[in-house]
This record gives C-alpha cells, sequence and structure tokens, in this order.
C-alpha cells in the first residue's frame, strides 16, 4: 500500500505525513513544477509534471495500483481511480465512492456550465482544524483496517 498525493494545493500534507510514518508507509508527492522547490522535506518523494491541466492527474493515474491510496479534490481523477480499485479520499476525509461517483460527477458538470455562463458559488468553505482532524480519523481508521 502507497499513498499517493495531489499535491498542488493539498491542504493536509503534514497529516498525510504522520499517518505515513505511524504506518512505515511510502508516500508520493505529485505536483506542477510551479511548486518546485529546494527546500523540500529530505527523504520524501516528490514527482513534478508539466503545468498542464490534467499533468498531475495523468501521472497519478499512471502510478496508482489496487490497493494504493490517493489524496485528491479532483472528482474525475478518483473516478478513474476507483474504477482502478485505487481507495480515493478528497482532503476532508470524505472517500470517493463508485456508487455516488454518477451524481458527483454530474454536479461538477453543472457547475462548470454555470460558471462558463457567468454564475459563480462561493465555492467551499475555509479548511478548519476539526476538518484536519477528521481526516487524520477517517485515514487512520481505513489505513488500520487494511493492514
Amino acid at each position: 500500500m502507497k499513498i499517493f498525493i495531489d499535491a498542488d494545493a493539498c491542504p493536509v500534507k503534514d497529516e498525510i505525513r504522520e499517518l505515513a510514518k505511524k504506518y512505515d508507509l511510502p508516500m508520493t508527492f505529485v505536483a506542477s513544477y510551479n511548486h518546485f522547490s529546494v527546500n523540500l522535506p529530505a527523504g520524501e518523494e516528490w514527482v513534478f509534471v508539466d503545468t498542464d491541466k490534467e499533468s498531475a492527474d495523468m501521472r497519478i493515474l499512471n502510478l496508482a495500483k489496487s490497493g494504493d491510496i490517493v489524496v485528491t479534490q479532483d472528482i474525475g481523477l478518483a473516478s478513474m481511480l476507483i474504477a482502478k480499485d485505487v481507495a480515493t479520499f478528497s482532503n476532508r476525509g470524505e472517500e470517493y465512492r463508485e456508487s455516488e461517483m454518477a451524481m458527483m460527477l454530474d454536479m461538477r458538470y453543472l457547475h462548470a456550465k454555470e460558471r462558463r455562463q457567468g454564475k459563480y458559488s462561493k465555492g467551499p468553505r475555509a479548511m478548519s482544524f476539526q476538518d484536519n482532524e477528521n481526516f487524520l480519523q477517517k485515514l487512520d481508521t481505513f489505513i488500520k483496517a487494511r493492514l
């Protein structure tokens, strides 16, 4: 079991690091070159990809295998990973499930259509300490059950 992180905008990197260390699981952060830094934590695996819209998603899709875990906010990526039997979580700790995926993709399409018409929603609320704790607890419970 390996953890892959869609790292460009992931607010729970520290929580993932904590769990990876606790369970001695390998993890790979995938980010665009825009997020490259010489000050990355030692010993972590970072994969940098082009800045094209789907580059990080495609790299994660190619790297993740059945039994792995991916943390992403991208519903399209999640739908493809679920088809490969990859456990996929949002940054708020919700596990994406195949039974909900059609509805989630439909909602994503409708929101994109509204944005193209100039109608913008507020977007998700800011992450709170409780959201981070919830993520940590849900992913911890999932990993324990798999080991």
